[in-house]
Formats: C-alpha cells, sequence, structure tokens
C-alpha cells in the first residue's frame, strides 16, 4: 500500500491543477482504506478483537467518501483482472465493525478502483510475456531482413568496392613502380654528376698542382738569375774597385814624382840664387 501511495503522488506531480481535486480525494479514500486492510489483518490474526478508535474515524470517513462515490450493480467486477483479496470477507468485516452494506461495498468498490488505477498505471510500463515474444520475433525478423540486406550488399556493393580497391592497388603499385624507375634515374644521373665533378675536380688539382711547380720553378730560377745577377756585380764592383785602387796608385807615384822634381827644381832654384846673393 505505501508502494501505492508513493505513485499516486509521482502521479499527482504529472497532472494540473483540474485533477488535484480527485487526487486529494483518492488519498484520503487511500488512507482510509489502509487503515481498513490493517483492520481487516487484525480481524484475520484475533477474531473477535475490536479497533475502538479506528472505528470512529473509519465511520466518519466512509460517510463522507460514500457521499462523493457513485455505487454500480457489480462493485467487484474487475473485468479480466482477479482481485487480489477476498473483497467478500472484506465488505463482511466492515459491516461487522459498524458500516451498512452500501458504505462497505463503496469502499470496496474505491479500494478496487484505486488498485486497478495503480495497476493501469504500472502495467502502462510493462508488457506481458507474449507481447514480448511477439516483439522479440518483430526484432529476430527485422535482423534476419538488415542480415539479408547486408549479404546483398555485400554481394553488389561490396564487390564493387572490392573491384575498385583491387584497381586502386594496381594503380598504386604502378605508380610505385614509376616512382622507383624514376628514383633509380635519379640516383644514376646523380652518381654520374658526382663522378664527373670528381674527374673535374681532380683534373682542376692536377692542373693546379701542375701549375704551382711551373711557378716553384719559375721562383727558383729568379732566385738563380738573381744570384747570378748579384755575382756578377759584386765581381764588377770588385775589378772596379781594384782598377781604382791601382789608378790611386799610379796617380800617387805620378804626384809624388811631380812633387819630387818641383821640390828639386825649387832647390836649384834656391840654390842658384843663393849663390848668386854671394
Amino acid at each position: 500500500m505505501h508502494n501505492e501511495k508513493g505513485r499516486m503522488r509521482y502521479g499527482e506531480a504529472k497532472l494540473g491543477g483540474g485533477a488535484q481535486s480527485k487526487l486529494e480525494t483518492h488519498l484520503e479514500l487511500e488512507s482510509l482504506l489502509e487503515r481498513l486492510f490493517c483492520i481487516y489483518l487484525l480481524k484475520k490474526r484475533r477474531p473477535g478483537g475490536t479497533c475502538g478508535e479506528s472505528r470512529c474515524g473509519q465511520r466518519d470517513v466512509s460517510v463522507s467518501a460514500s457521499s462523493s462515490l457513485e455505487t454500480k450493480g457489480n462493485v467487484f467486477f474487475l473485468g479480466n483482472r482477479r482481485p487480489f483479496f477476498d473483497t467478500h470477507a472484506l465488505v463482511r468485516l466492515l459491516e461487522e465493525n459498524g458500516f451498512t452494506p452500501q458504505q462497505s461495498e463503496v469502499i470496496v468498490s474505491a479500494l478496487v478502483k484505486i488498485m486497478n488505477t495503480n495497476l493501469d498505471m504500472i502495467y502502462k510500463d510493462m508488457v506481458t510475456k507474449v507481447q514480448q515474444e511477439i516483439a522479440l520475433q518483430q526484432v529476430m525478423s527485422h535482423i534476419g531482413g538488415v542480415k539479408k540486406d547486408m549479404i546483398i550488399l555485400e554481394k553488389s556493393e561490396f564487390s564493387a568496392l572490392r573491384s575498385e580497391n583491387e584497381k586502386i592497388k594496381l594503380e598504386l603499385q604502378q605508380i610505385k613502380k614509376q616512382v622507383m624507375d624514376e628514383i633509380a634515374k635519379v640516383q644514376a644521373d646523380n652518381k654520374l654528376n658526382l663522378n664527373l665533378e670528381k674527374t673535374r675536380v681532380k683534373e682542376l688539382y692536377s692542373l693546379n698542382e701542375r701549375k704551382l711547380l711551373e711557378m716553384r720553378t719559375e721562383i727558383v730560377e729568379l732566385h738563380a738569375q738573381q744570384d747570378r745577377a748579384l755575382t756578377q756585380t759584386d765581381r764588377k764592383i770588385d775589378t772596379e774597385v781594384a782598377d781604382l785602387k791601382t789608378m790611386l796608385e799610379t796617380h800617387k807615384l805620378d804626384n809624388i814624382k811631380y812633387l819630387a822634381g818641383s821640390v828639386f827644381t825649387c832647390l836649384t832654384v834656391a840654390l842658384g840664387f843663393y849663390r848668386l846673393w854671394r
């Protein structure tokens, strides 16, 4: 009963303001029925027992509930559902506790209606085993159709995709071969160019070596020529110096001779004048 009360409160939160009064009435009836159900259980456990305080409350609430509910000819008719408790025993229990037969039938019918309403709310989110099997068969048939479609696609579109993939693979292989050939050609050209550059560099190196040797030989020849020229000039200078020395010696002798002759002449003249004076 507490679970049913929680469901009713959950439904009350979803409904609008127009159904609020109906829900309040249902809640009042539900609280009353909870008390009656407790009395019913206590009677089953303790036959002949009484419940004074609850009896008074039951009478007051049952009178107000009977004024708001309409009675029908057969209040215990549940359709295809069977009640979950003995409604006749509950009616007799209510009559034994001071309720009239009409009030007892109204209370039990309200209890049955509330239970049916709660069960309807519960069954909205539930399915029977037959419905579950039907839904499962529908899902399996749908899966079978999807499998068939997948097989057809695999036979038709997947085969086309495979052929396209094969073509693309062949094209890729051809492109790969072309690229490898181009790479081989480029490598061969690079090797040839490198070899040519190496030979050209070697030739330039050998040419530079020959030029260096020629320049070295020329430099050596120039040094030799300079040495020869220096030696020749030294020799010429030495010969000229020697010639000058000989000339100076000869001039010295000539000068000495001239001086000696002039001195002798002067002496002779002086002696001549001296003799003349005497």
